[in-house]
């Protein structure tokens, strides 16, 4: 099981599958790289070198008490693409995952990175503030943070219902995934889960949209409840010199499993171009 440590001794578990150029899966809140499994699978197919990793805290990677701000996820990620050697590669930020792309660029530059995808994610920006009156009120994350505190499982049971817009009328999503997903979440430390929510609600990544010198995609279900894409998604498109923006009709923020094959199309096609 390969594991690359970070500057300050954390042990950050990751995949490398196939072989040519490569792309980098970058997991959301509160799951692991392992919800990459169908794009994972259709890129390495079709001639990519894909590499997940799970962030500090969550999946099979330490799980240390602190480093969970933007700056140093940041930077577990450039010693994750310095200790790989990655050259050319392809960044697929899904959600929190965004903000690391975002910051990554910023600052440690595109000199190892030929594209960017920002799937579902938080960026430019997600809490509602003085000069951010579109975004999500604070209350929204301190609900989400005392959820957590009081019951996590049974929080975490619900918030995954939400995150692929899962209810009576929706049947695409079965009881098995479901279960998947939580089981996920439930491996992650349960500082880093609250600590991330702090992280990815209140950093603000409107100034690191500029370091965006890379064609970009924006994907970001119109449907989506979670992060909604008038203040992400389409901000970001906006945002990003000549970025394209994909809006799928109907999809929840979870489309890495509702939209799975539209999404691994995607990402193929834009990873050929």
């Amino acid at each position: 099981m390969p594991f690359i440590t970070t500057q300050d001794g954390v042990a950050l578990h990751y995949t490398d599958w196939g072989s040519g150029r490569p792309i980098v899966l970058i997991h959301g809140w509160p799951l692991s790289g392992a919800m990459w499994e169908y794009q994972a699978v259709h890129l390495a197919e079709n001639g990519f070198r894909v590499i997940t990793y799970d962030r500090r805290g969550f999946g099979e990677s330490g799980k240390p008490w602190s480093g969970y701000d933007y700056d140093t996820l940041a930077d577990d990620l450039a010693v994750l693409m310095d200790g790989l050697d990655l050259q050319g590669a392809m960044l697929v930020g899904f959600s929190m995952g965004g903000g690391e792309v975002a910051r990554y660029l910023r600052r440690h530059g595109a000199a190892r990175v030929a594209k960017a995808v920002l799937v579902s994610a938080v960026t430019p920006f997600l809490l509602k503030t003085p000069d951010h009156a579109e975004g999500v009120p604070r209350e929204t994350f301190d609900e989400i943070v005392q959820g957590l505190r009081n019951d996590r499982p049974y929080f975490l049971t619900s918030f995954v219902r939400q995150f692929f817009g899962a209810g009576m009328l929706n049947f695409t999503v079965t009881g098995e995934i479901l279960q998947w997903a939580h089981g996920l979440a439930m491996q992650a430390s349960p500082k880093a889960t609250l600590d991330c929510v702090r992280a990815f609600s209140e950093t603000d990544f409107r100034d690191d949209m500029r370091a965006f010198a890379v064609p970009t995609l924006v994907i970001h279900g119109d449907a989506d409840n979670t992060v909604p894409v008038d203040v992400t998604g389409r901000a970001a498109a906006r945002m990003i010199l000549g970025a394209r923006l994909n809006t799928y009709g109907g999809a929840p923020h979870g489309l890495f499993f509702t939209e799975r094959l539209r999404l691994g199309a995607d990402l193929l096609d834009f990873a050929r171009e």
